[in-house]
């Protein structure tokens, strides 16, 4: 087994969150019909973070909501005899909004996809788009993020690791060799 590579630290994860907002800003003209989704666990804290930095620039609100896909994968059987389930919190209408669905990394697009069935139990938006923090490729479905951090080359076998303070003490992006799965879905 190898080294853990880091290849983001605090510093570089909030110069790519302000990138990313700047560039939904652009995108969505008009934020009054824009809503974000954060994918537990860590695509949460990361939708809280670009709330919080639109906030700031834009002196507005977008409501913000969070999704557990765990029921909604088409894995759940292979995760364990009892998946860990948490609380979905969309406390707004769904119907019409232009969503951003956010989640730490995108690897095979199953995690998204699942994302996506667990939202539209909320209702009819009128688009989803998807933002991630690392996409490091290995799509087995597909789907592609409107809005990337940064694009990681990985090998099939390696884990990338997201940790953020808010549930890790900690920012950093790693990448671990094997399958040693650590604290982020990969």
């Amino acid at each position: 087994m190898g080294n853990i590579h880091m290849v983001l630290d605090a510093s570089d994860i909030e110069k790519i969150l302000k990138q990313m907002t700047i560039k939904i800003i652009e995108t969505h003209k008009r934020l009054d019909d824009l809503a974000l989704i954060g994918i537990h666990t860590r695509g949460v804290y990361l939708a809280k973070r670009i709330q919080a930095q639109i906030q700031q620039s834009e002196s507005i609100e977008i409501p913000t909501g969070d999704v557990d896909i765990n029921l909604y994968r088409d894995d759940w059987t292979r995760i364990g005899p009892q998946p860990i389930v948490r609380k979905s919190d969309i406390a707004f209408n769904v119907d019409d909004k232009q969503i951003i669905l956010i989640d730490d990394v995108l690897f095979t697009g199953r995690t998204t996809r699942a994302g996506m069935d667990a939202l539209i139990d909320f209702g009819r938006p009128a688009r989803i788009e998807l933002a991630v923090l690392i996409d490091r490729g290995h799509r087995e479905l597909p789907i592609q993020a409107n809005y990337i951090g940064k694009t990681i080359k990985t090998t099939i076998n390696e884990a990338v690791n997201v940790l953020l303070k808010e549930f890790d003490d900690i920012d950093r992006v790693d990448i671990l060799p094997g399958k040693s799965y650590g604290p982020s879905r990969t």
